[in-house]
């Protein structure tokens, strides 16, 4: 059935060139990847030389400066091929909007017309710590100053990217005696001496890869902290605000191939004499997984438009990151189960793309915060 979307010929154009580069370099080569764990750089590169790489990049720094709603199908579009790989790929233009909105007009310079535009450094962000998950605030990493430098120490763990990272995005106290008002963001390159190790064994987006960030005595320049000193978390609170939803936009790619793939199999599945998509306790399942994917995509395409025109979020942002990411497990679950046991087998990609979108309510901030974030703002605004 056809995805009604409200799509321009230029973006029409855009995704069907990343259709067909990922369809081809990527998808026959996605479930060996996935047993391995590997990010294919090849196929990055490919897409890189295409012009598909750092879309919300200014045209000015060589980059397509797209908006939200374009980068949304984007996400989306790839992550029909593999929600891990378009997490991977696009997460390098989310990180550099930090830099994009927060730091100089010379650090955009040599960060993102230099080692992004030039060298296709990746970023990584670095926030979460091993005690410090969803309470972002209680990070221990510090940065002290010391003359024209901080020197920063602390350990970050399950760090999107940092395997393949040249450009770190570091969260840390400048003063612990203030609580999130105490912490700042700096730009580390990795030649400054930060140590990715334990890159972690998931159990599903295994395209993108994951690591613990190690900080012992890194030494910055004070010029290497992004915007004020002391507004770090701020600026991080904000940079969720987008790429909460836009991540979950990879997911959403999963859940719809998920559900084409089981339209197909319904069609072929022959029981009691007749395709199993004849039966209405199966046709209907199919028809409320589409129900539910077509309101998530219609979520996305609403907070993008907020985003894009520079409009309070709220509890867009929230209520968007829960509903997507939930229909997302919940169709791939659903599209499972149409497939009875063969959906459970490792032979068929169903248990992948559950794999895979299991992490869509854990990561960017639980689904319980985001509850209590929507809760807290209905008690203060009525």
């Amino acid at each position: 059935m056809k995805n009604f979307k409200l799509i321009k010929p230029e973006q029409e154009e855009i995704l069907g060139l990343l259709k067909s580069i990922a369809e081809k370099e990527l998808a026959p080569k996605v479930a060996e990847l996935d047993e391995k764990g590997e990010f294919p750089m090849d196929v990055f590169n490919k897409l890189a030389d295409a012009g598909l790489y750092a879309m919300n990049i200014p045209e000015e720094y060589g980059g397509l400066g797209l908006d939200l709603k374009t980068r949304v199908l984007l996400h989306e579009e790839l992550g029909k091929v593999d929600a891990g790989f378009s997490f991977a790929f696009f997460i390098n233009s989310n990180n550099a909007d930090i830099i994009l909105d927060y730091a100089t007009d010379e650090a955009q310079k040599q960060y993102i017309a230099r080692k992004v535009m030039e060298e296709r450094a990746l970023i990584s962000v670095c926030i979460t710590e091993p005690n410090a998950g969803s309470d972002a605030a209680a990070m221990t990493t510090t940065a002290v100053r010391d003359g024209d430098d901080y020197i920063l120490n602390g350990t970050k763990c399950f760090i999107s990217g940092a395997p393949l990272a040249d450009v770190f995005i570091v969260c840390a106290k400048t003063d612990k005696t203030k609580g999130a008002k105490g912490i700042s963001l700096f730009m580390v390159e990795r030649k400054d001496g930060i140590k990715v190790s334990k890159e972690e064994n998931k159990m599903g987006i295994r395209l993108s890869s994951t690591a613990e960030v190690v900080l012992e005595d890194v030494r910055v320049p004070a010029s290497n902290m992004i915007g004020k000193e002391g507004e770090g978390f701020k600026y991080i609170m904000g940079y969720l605000e987008h790429v909460r939803f836009t991540t979950m936009a990879c997911g959403l790619g999963a859940a719809q191939h998920a559900l084409d793939l089981a339209v197909d199999y319904a069609k072929t599945r022959v029981q009691f004499g007749q395709p199993i998509i004849k039966n209405q306790a199966l046709n209907f399942k199919l028809a409320d997984i589409h129900i539910r994917i077509s309101a998530a995509r219609s979520m996305l395409q609403y907070a993008a438009a907020v985003a894009d025109e520079h409009l309070p979020m709220e509890d867009v942002s929230p209520a968007t990151k829960v509903f997507v990411s939930d229909t997302t497990v919940w169709a791939c679950n659903e599209a499972l189960q149409i497939f009875g046991g063969y959906g459970y087998m490792k032979e068929y990609p169903m248990e992948k793309l559950y794999r895979d979108a299991r992490i869509f309510p854990i990561f960017e901030g639980t689904n319980e915060i985001q509850k209590l974030v929507i809760a807290r703002l209905l008690e203060k605004n009525g």
